[in-house]
């Protein structure tokens, strides 16, 4: 069909959406498989990376996050992202229904590339951070093997020593990684990482007079 795109953005972001509602206040500092970020930091991320590629699927070279944008912060997460993030990314995979979206060239991040490219970096992204937040709050993440396969045939075509500012070097697996496993190792995550162990009371000794 002329219509058709190359992905669907759909299952992902269903995903993602389910995802938040199984976060908890009291997780939003954990850490996630992003060095550094906490959950807060990675919500924040994720609503700045929905408005960037929303405004690349409709080529506004001059919205928000266009040309970049201020480095992913838990202090400046909204207030609302329980609902304002949902929104967000519903108007990212509504925005990519458009097969004109995927034509010409256009721009996100301050990085300009073929449309195609930036529609694949954007599935992508909701990809790999659902499965970062479902890791740093210990809940299951499920994707569409047909969607990891086409993702896979794009990351495979980066260097393996990494993309900066796309992808870390990827990661090394072995003959029982699933198709998940090897997106993953592609764009730098190890699908073995797991938050660190909270001390109990009792090995953190006694508490500062």
């Amino acid at each position: 069909m002329a219509d058709r795109v190359p992905l669907d953005f759909d299952p992902p972001v269903r995903m993602l959406r389910a995802l938040l509602l199984g976060i908890d206040d009291g997780e939003l500092a954990n850490t996630t498989p992003c060095p550094e970020w906490t959950v807060a930091t990675l919500l924040d991320h994720l609503m700045g990376l929905s408005v960037a590629f929303t405004q690349a699927a409709h080529k506004r070279v001059d919205g928000p996050g266009a040309s970049g944008a201020p480095a992913p912060s838990a202090q400046r997460l909204s207030r609302h992202w329980r609902s304002r993030l949902p929104v967000l990314l519903e108007d990212l995979a509504t925005s990519w229904k458009d097969p004109a979206a995927w034509t010409g060239t256009s721009q996100a991040g301050g990085v300009t590339m073929p449309a195609t490219a930036l529609g694949h970096v954007a599935v992508n992204e909701v990809i790999m951070h659902s499965w970062d937040l479902a890791r740093a709050t210990g809940q299951e993440y499920f994707v569409d093997p047909r969607t990891v396969e086409v993702l896979i045939e794009f990351l495979a075509q980066f260097p393996a020593e990494g993309s900066p500012g796309l992808f870390g070097p990827a990661v090394p697996t072995d003959d029982e990684a699933t198709l998940l496993d090897q997106a993953l190792a592609l764009a730098g995550r190890d699908a073995r990482w797991r938050p660190p162990r909270r001390r109990r009371a009792a090995e953190a000794g006694p508490a500062a007079a």
